[in-house]
């Protein structure tokens, strides 16, 4: 598994946008809400597997899982 993005190169490009104030705890709470939006793929992506009597989570699950799970993360 790939290590988490290092909080340098995620403020530097949080702060790519000028026209945006950035509080000084944000790229923590990104990096948050990520690991949260993986985590809820992953139960959602195995739940899909285990309907579909699979022992494994293929790539059909995640992107028939995915699809739901953007429209509601959307806002």
């Amino acid at each position: 598994m790939l290590g988490k993005a290092r909080r340098k190169d995620l403020k530097s490009l949080m702060k790519k946008k000028p026209h945006f104030r950035i509080g000084t705890n944000a790229d923590l709470m990104v990096q948050l809400n990520v690991l949260m939006f993986l985590h809820r793929l992953a139960e959602e992506s195995r739940a899909k597997a285990f309907e579909n009597k699979s022992a494994t989570i293929k790539s059909q699950h995640i992107k028939a899982v995915s699809k739901k799970l953007l429209k509601g993360a959307r806002g």
